[in-house]
């Protein structure tokens, strides 16, 4: 069974970069038809897709977000990143990382418990 796991800090300053990282388990993140995907949720609102990086390691980013995410790996390590630069209150969420398997026929996925990071001064 895949099993994901958020850690980094739970309170980052406004102009700062967030940075999380997520430790896989169970399964290789190179395995075929895996991606991996960062998925936050503010206060009171919905999920909002930022972002992933595939198996192979391309990597797919929100417009919305683009200019601000960078999502890379350490596969050594079985873990995925995310970094979301120059932060203001409105990044305040609940950040998950998500796997996904997908193929043609079947689709499974597999979601952190989520990390709570506050952008406060």
């Amino acid at each position: 069974q895949v099993q994901l796991q958020e850690s980094g800090p739970g309170l980052v300053k406004p102009s700062q970069t967030l940075s999380l990282t997520c430790t896989v388990s169970g399964g290789s993140i190179t395995t075929n038809y895996y991606y991996w995907n960062w998925i936050r949720q503010p206060p009171g609102k919905g999920l909002e897709w930022m972002g992933d990086i595939h198996y192979s390691g391309s990597t797919y980013y929100n417009p919305s977000l683009k200019s601000r995410t960078s999502i890379s790996r350490d596969t050594s390590k079985n873990q995925f990143t995310l970094q979301l630069s120059s932060v203001t209150p409105e990044d305040t969420a609940v950040y998950y990382c998500v796997g996904f398997w997908l193929t043609t026929t079947k689709a499974s996925d597999y979601w952190g418990q989520g990390t709570q990071v506050t952008v406060s001064s």
